[in-house]
């Protein structure tokens, strides 16, 4: 077991050389890829633009979200409708999906509470 922990400590010393070597070369490269879409010089009214056309192009979209709930809606209305011809897999998945949405929201109860199990602090 200790021969384990020597052996990832060097292969994480070797991924930190790696990242620390190789780091900035990465970052100009990215910035570079994305120069048309930095703004210079970023003025704080330049800022409080980008949040407005952010703002209004998410209200914009919500038409097609609405859309694309209803579709599904309608989807699981057929599904339940004709429920006998549903297979086991699609069962098991259905199933899975409501496990992971349970967990994923126990989770969020946890952090919520400051990573407690038993309760809030008081």
């Amino acid at each position: 077991m200790a021969s384990k922990l020597v052996q990832l400590q060097g292969k994480a010393c070797k991924a930190s050389q790696f990242v620390a070597k190789h780091a900035n070369s990465y970052y100009k490269k990215v910035l570079e890829e994305n120069k048309q879409y930095i703004q210079d010089p970023p003025t704080i009214e330049k800022c409080d633009q980008l949040a407005k056309e952010l703002f209004a192009t998410r209200l914009a979209s919500i038409p097609g979200r609405n859309e694309a709930f209803w579709k599904e809606l309608d989807y699981v209305k057929n599904l339940w409708k004709n429920r006998h011809e549903l297979k086991v897999e699609h069962a098991g998945i259905a199933a899975l999906f409501g496990l992971e949405c349970y967990a994923w929201f126990c989770g969020g109860e946890i952090v919520g509470r400051g990573f407690t199990f038993t309760g809030y602090y008081v």
